[in-house]
């Protein structure tokens, strides 16, 4: 070897050294850094958690930390909150995850995955078999079914890409078969930005229901994705789409249920002032179909505005202390109705706080779609602040103008479409095809004349219409206008009051002769 080879091989050997000191020296530095930090890191996890879900009432924890040269080992723990009564743990149980963490700048685990951005740690998260998450382990043969590959970036950030294992359990007349999943998080250092995505390709769930009879439920094609951002005024706003290619439900063997291209998208967002919030959340479906028939397709496109900030943050303070409350009171976890029934008091108490800022409802459109036509429903609804109202209201005009501005519905039926529906339904009931066509004409013919002669709806180009409007006490009804206490009194909810300054029109008959009442359905 002549001595510029040899010079190049030292220089070559000194340059690995060099590295691997570097290396090493880092890698121990930035083990012990993320020690220091893992109490912090707790600690805002903890936080979040129970910002994000305070009805869960559970606590993260970690403990055995063991710190090497390259790799460092420690356990986190979730269990329920002390003194509080959790929505998904007993007090005697927990849930263990293993924590097996590389140390940077260059991870083995990244560098496994050609990922050369240099960062904090690498860290591998499995399962811990224990009483609580033993029957997933039986079902996973064994292995842990979560396993979760994150990069903490020296600023805080982390970048997870989450495994769930497949599943396959079968067990008498049971069985659970599960394709396995892909998800990814991305966390940002201060936990403001959080975006998720991920998807499942099928799932098949066998049981005996309390009739004793074999229901089998299976899925395909679940994907999800979104992300959110911290916002001064609730927790999060973003936006988050799911979806599920198909999903049925079969009992005893004989189809029940086929829902196809089943969509939710969800979208909130700070307005232009800064001061206001609005969301919006579509659903749509592209097929149901019960008993194999066609039922048809719908969709809904839900819009909420001008929702004042402060008074959202208001209502959400309120309602996560009160509503943590009665998830501490024993009487209340065991009786989960009357759970219920306190959780929906609780927020109609607080409903008109969110009034502060005259927010904005609006649907357009609900509807649903079969092979004779599409009914439709819009509703453009203005509300009002009812504490800026003085005085107390004494008629129902005034009771309303507290709380509303303007009000602009509108509900179109076609009448094909409708028959063709109940058509479907009567089948399914057990008449015949022409048996169920015959009773669901008469259904329909005799509903649009009982809307007619109520004066309810009226009959444009073969379709049930039926408009209303309100603004300034004053109603329109199909056009004809009147105070509100005369629309209340056509259905008998005026008060007395009311009724005798505004007693109900007098009904007419249908232009048309109406048509026979709908007869009874002949017993089977």
């Amino acid at each position: 070897m002549d001595y510029h080879r040899m010079k190049k091989s030292l220089v070559a050997v000194g340059v690995i050294v060099a590295l691997g000191v570097v290396w090493t020296g880092t890698a121990w530095y930035t083990g012990k850094q993320l020690e220091g930090r893992m109490a912090e890191m707790v600690s805002n996890a903890n936080a979040e958690l129970n910002k994000a879900s305070p009805e869960a009432g559970l606590t993260l924890s970690y403990q055995d930390y063991h710190r090497g040269l390259f790799h460092s080992s420690m356990q986190l723990i979730v269990k329920p909150t002390a003194g509080k009564t959790s929505a998904i743990l007993k007090p005697d149980q927990s849930i263990v995850f293993n924590e097996t963490i590389d140390h940077g700048p260059f991870p083995f685990a990244q560098l496994k995955k050609f990922n050369l951005i240099p960062s904090m740690a690498s860290v591998h998260t499995t399962l811990v078999n224990n009483p609580t998450t033993k029957p997933l382990f039986d079902i996973a043969k064994g292995q842990s079914f979560i396993d979760a590959q994150t990069r903490i970036g020296y600023n805080g950030d982390t970048s997870s890409d989450i495994g769930l294992l497949p599943l396959n359990y079968e067990k008498g007349e049971e069985k659970v078969a599960f394709s396995g999943g892909q998800f990814k998080a991305d966390v940002d250092g201060q936990g403001d930005k959080i975006s998720v995505s991920g998807e499942a390709q099928s799932g098949l769930v066998n049981t005996v229901n309390e009739y004793g009879q074999h229901v089998q439920m299976t899925f395909n094609g679940i994907k999800t994705e979104g992300d959110s951002a911290r916002s001064e005024f609730i927790e999060r706003i973003g936006n988050q789409k799911a979806s599920i290619e198909k999903l049925a439900i079969s009992v005893e063997g004989k189809e029940m249920a086929v829902l196809e291209g089943l969509n939710i998208n969800a979208k909130s967002e700070v307005q232009e002032d800064k001061k206001h919030l609005s969301g919006q959340i579509d659903y749509t479906l592209n097929s149901l179909k019960v008993q194999n028939k066609d039922i048809g397709s719908g969709k809904l496109t839900l819009k909420v505005g001008n929702l004042d900030g402060a008074a959202v943050h208001e209502f959400s303070q309120k309602y996560n202390v009160e509503s943590q409350k009665l998830l501490a009171d024993p009487a209340l976890a065991q009786n989960p109705e009357a759970y219920q029934q306190r959780i929906i008091e609780l927020f109609a108490a607080n409903l008109p706080i969110l009034l502060k800022g005259d927010p904005v409802i609006t649907v357009a459109p609900l509807s649903w779609k079969n092979a004779k036509g599409e009914s439709t429903f819009n509703l453009s609804l203005f509300l009002k602040d009812p504490a800026q109202a003085t005085g107390e209201p004494a008629t129902p005009e005034e009771q309303l103008d507290r709380v509303v501005k303007s009000l602009d519905s509108k509900l179109v039926i076609p009448v094909d479409m409708a028959t063709e529906l109940m058509t479907q339904v009567a089948q399914l009931e057990g008449y015949q095809p022409a048996e169920a066509a015959k009773l669901a004409d008469q259904q329909i013919k005799g509903l649009a004349a009982m809307g007619q002669m109520f004066r309810v709806t009226t009959m444009e180009d073969n379709k049930v219409v039926s408009s209303l409007q309100y603004s300034n006490g004053q109603v329109t009804l199909n056009g004809q206008k009147m105070p509100i206490g005369q629309l209340l009194g056509m259905f008998g909810m005026a008060a007395p009051d009311a009724q005798e300054e505004a007693p109900a029109p007098e009904l007419e008959a249908p232009a048309e002769p109406a048509v026979p009442a709908v007869p009874a359905v002949p017993q089977q």
